[in-house]
């Protein structure tokens, strides 16, 4: 039998304390008040997607956090990561469909990108922990 011991466990604290999850919360609420004025024929298509994609970028912060293991959790911000990246082309769609005014477009991309770059800077550091863990 060959023992594993990983060094990666990582202590997070609540959520709710973290940037990155603060500006994802923010694009989730910006994100719900905006697509309310959508047409109504998107209601189960642009309007639905881009509220789940926001949700989602949101909700695997929260869910990362709860792990404990630093490359677990930077598996649930590669996914915030994806879903980032969806908002954007979601907003894009909106705003070149004329769903969105221009400054509902760039306050939700200062919102979406300031959100990204919290995540990457968050996805690197844990990658530093996750690169210097000891396997036996």
């Amino acid at each position: 039998m060959r023992l594993r011991r990983r060094h990666d466990t990582v202590r997070v604290p609540p959520y709710e304390r973290l940037k990155v999850w603060q500006e994802c919360h923010r694009l989730v609420l910006e994100t719900s008040r905006v697509t309310k004025s959508f047409p109504r024929d998107e209601l189960y298509g642009l309007t639905s997607q881009t509220r789940r994609a926001a949700f989602s970028a949101a909700a695997n912060i929260v869910e990362g956090s709860a792990k404990h293991s630093a490359r677990e959790y930077r598996r649930f911000l590669d996914i915030t990561i994806g879903s980032l990246a969806e908002i954007g082309y979601a907003f894009r769609v909106a705003r070149e469909l004329g769903m969105l005014s221009d400054s509902d477009w760039d306050m939700l991309e200062d919102l979406r990108r300031r959100a990204g770059f919290l995540t990457w800077r968050l996805y690197q550091s844990l990658g530093e922990r996750v690169r210097g863990s000891v396997h036996l």
